[in-house]
Parts: C-alpha cells; structure tokens; sequence
C-alpha cells in the first residue's frame, strides 16, 4: 500500500470548484462515496490478507523447524527395509502353509479310494 494516491478521508474532503460548463456536483459526490467504499473494502481486506498471510509464513516456519531438527513425522513411521525379494519369499511361505495344508488333505483322502 506504499504507493497510494488517496485515501479515503483524502477524497471525501476533495473540493471542485463549480464552472459555467461543470460536471454535476451531486452526481461527481455519489461517485466519489462510491469509490470510498471501495477503497474501505480494499484496505480492510489487504489488512484481512496481510494477517492470514502472517499466520502462514508463521506455520511454514515452525514446519521447516520441525523438519530440520528431525521431525515428528520421520519418527512416528516406522522403517522398512523390506524389498519386493523378501515380500515374494514371505507371500509363498505363506501359500505354502495354507495352500500346502489343503493339498495334504486332499492328496490323503484321494490315497483312502
């Protein structure tokens, strides 16, 4: 906001002098209120932006601390080590222990005929 011409007391005190040929001076007042609402509105939301904005970077720089001294969220995963080799060895193990049960079954009562 450093490079604003007016504010909004600076246009409701702006003064024309009246000519022969002039604008309307109830018409040019309507107008300029109108624009000082809006530059209220603009200024109270840059002020609304300015906070929120504030509160961010404040969040994001306790996040980056939390990060750099090792983080809550590396510590509460646990770590694996496990490769696709280990998880096709455990996933037959296991077939075979199921799988293998029921095929014994199988095979016995075949063998009773």
């Amino acid at each position: 906001m450093d490079e604003v011409n007016f504010t909004p007391k600076d246009i409701v005190s702006k003064h024309f002098k009246p000519k022969m040929r002039g604008y309307d001076p109830t018409e040019v007042d309507d107008f300029l209120d109108a624009v000082i609402r809006d530059y209220e509105t603009f200024a109270s939301e840059i002020q609304r932006l300015q906070g929120e904005n504030e509160k961010l970077r404040s969040r994001v720089d306790d996040l980056n601390k939390q990060i750099s001294v090792g983080g809550a969220s590396q510590t509460a995963r646990p770590q694996t080590n496990m490769t696709n080799m280990d998880v096709l060895k455990r996933l037959s193990n296991l077939e075979r222990h199921v799988f293998g049960a029921q095929l014994d079954n199988n095979s016995d009562q075949m063998n009773r005929f």
